[in-house]
C-alpha cells in the first residue's frame, strides 16, 4: 500500500491522481489533500477518499469546508502556508502529488523532500525556479522526483535502462497550441476564451494560455535541463499537432526512441506514483490505422517569442528563469482578467527580465526575494 499526500486535488492533474488511486484502492490511500478555492470539490474528495488532513488557501475557506463536511467525518482542516507543508511532510505519507499550479508549489515541494518525500511533479515551476537546490536537497534525502508532465514523463520512460553517456538530443513535443497557423496580425484581437479553447488538450487556465504562448513549452525546456542534468543545447523543440509523440530522446548511434500514447495525463500520473510498475489502466492506445500523418514544424519565434525568452533564461541561469516565471505568471493573470491583450504578454517579461541582475548560485532566500521583486516589477508595467 502507498499512502499520498495530493496537493493541488481539485485542479486537472489532482483529479485524475484521485480517480487512478480510487481505481486501485488495494495500492493506493489518500492521506491529505490540499486545493486552494474550490471548496465544494475538495469536500466531495473528502467524503469519498476519507484523508486525515484537509487544506485550503485561508481561514475562511477552511470554516466553509467545515461546514460542507457532515459531523462523522474525521478530519483536520488546515489552512495557508503552515497547512500545504503539513499536507506535504504528513507523517504517514509515502509520496507527495505535486499538483499545484505556479510558483506557490515550490515551497510545499522543498519541504515534502526535506522530511524524505517521494515526489510525484506536475509543478513545473518548481523546477524552472530552483532546480539545483531541489536536485541537490533530494540527492541528500535519497528521494526520487518522478514527473508528471506528459513530456517530462516521456523522456523519463525513454532514457530509462539506457547509459547517459550514450544521450544525444531530447526532444520535446508541442501541440502548438490553438493559435499555430493564426496569422500574427490577428493576434492583437485573441480573447482569453479563444486561448483557452486547446485543440487537444484539457487543462487548466494558466496552463492554456502558457500553451497558446508556447511558453509552457519554454519552461519544460528549463525543466528538462535541470531534471536530466543536460545542456539547454541538447533540447529541442517540435511542434507535432497530432500529439501522440509525447516526446523523443536520440542517442549518439543515431538510435530514436520516442514515447507515443493517446493525449491523457492519466498514463503519465500512474507510471510516476506506481513505478516502476505499470497499472493495467485500460487506457486505449493511439488509432494508428485512422491517423493519416504524424507532422513536425520548427517552432515560429516570431510569432511566439516566449520560447526564445524561456531559452534565454535558461542560458543565463541563477534567479533569471525565477524572474522569466513570476513576470509570466503575472502577464497571464492579467490577460485572463482582460488588463492586457494576448501580445502584451511576452513584451512584459522580456522586459521584466532586461530589467534583472542575476545572482549567480542564489540560495533560497535570494530565489523568494528574485519572484517578489519580478512580480512587483511586472504588476507595475501593466499599470503602464
Amino acid at each position: 500500500m502507498k499512502y499520498l499526500s495530493i496537493l493541488g486535488s481539485t485542479g486537472s492533474v489532482g483529479c485524475n491522481a484521485l480517480e487512478i488511486a480510487g481505481k486501485f484502492p488495494e495500492r493506493f490511500a489518500v492521506k491529505a489533500l490540499s486545493a486552494a478555492h474550490n471548496v465544494e470539490l475538495l469536500a466531495g474528495q473528502i467524503k469519498k477518499f476519507r484523508p486525515e488532513i484537509a487544506v485550503v488557501l485561508n481561514a475562511s475557506r477552511a470554516l466553509e469546508l467545515k461546514s460542507r463536511l457532515p459531523a462523522g467525518i474525521s478530519v483536520e482542516i488546515m489552512h495557508g502556508q503552515d497547512g500545504y507543508r503539513a499536507a506535504a511532510t504528513h507523517s504517514s505519507v509515502d509520496m507527495v502529488v505535486v499538483a499545484i499550479v505556479g510558483a506557490a508549489g515550490l515551497i510545499p515541494t522543498l519541504a515534502a523532500i526535506e522530511a524524505g518525500k517521494d515526489i510525484a511533479l506536475a509543478n513545473k515551476e518548481t523546477i524552472v525556479m530552483a532546480g539545483e537546490i531541489v536536485s541537490k536537497t533530494a540527492a541528500q534525502k535519497n528521494v526520487k522526483i518522478l514527473p508528471i508532465d506528459s513530456e517530462h514523463s516521456a523522456i523519463f520512460q525513454c532514457i530509462v535502462g539506457h547509459r547517459k553517456e550514450d544521450l544525444d538530443k531530447i526532444l520535446l513535443t508541442a501541440s502548438g497550441g490553438p493559435f499555430l497557423h493564426k496569422p500574427e496580425k490577428e493576434f492583437s484581437k485573441i480573447t482569453p476564451e479563444d486561448a483557452l479553447n486547446h485543440p487537444i488538450w484539457r487543462m487548466g487556465k494558466k496552463i492554456s494560455v502558457d500553451s497558446a504562448t508556447l511558453m509552457n513549452k519554454g519552461l519544460e525546456v528549463i525543466e528538462a535541463k535541470s531534471l536530466f542534468t543536460v545542456s539547454q543545447d541538447m533540447i529541442k523543440v517540435l511542434i507535432h499537432p497530432q500529439s501522440v509523440i509525447h516526446s523523443m530522446v536520440s542517442y549518439r548511434d543515431g538510435s530514436v526512441i520516442a514515447q507515443l500514447g493517446i493525449p491523457d495525463m492519466k498514463t503519465a500520473i500512474a507510471y510516476a506514483i506506481s513505478y516502476p510498475e505499470r497499472l493495467p489502466l485500460e487506457q486505449p492506445i493511439p488509432d494508428f490505422l485512422n491517423i493519416e500523418a504524424l507532422t513536425f514544424e520548427q517552432p515560429d519565434s516570431g510569432k511566439f517569442p516566449c520560447l526564445d525568452l524561456a531559452y534565454n533564461a535558461c542560458r543565463a541561469g541563477g534567479t533569471m528563469p525565477v524572474v522569466l516565471n513570476a513576470s509570466n505568471e503575472v502577464a497571464v493573470e492579467s490577460f485572463l482578467m482582460q488588463r492586457i491583450s494576448f501580445v502584451k504578454i511576452p513584451e512584459i517579461i522580456s522586459k521584466t527580465m532586461d530589467k534583472h541582475s542575476v545572482v549567480v548560485n542564489p540560495a533560497l532566500s535570494d530565489i523568494i526575494e528574485t519572484d517578489r521583486w519580478a512580480r512587483e516589477t511586472a504588476y507595475k508595467m501593466v499599470k503602464l
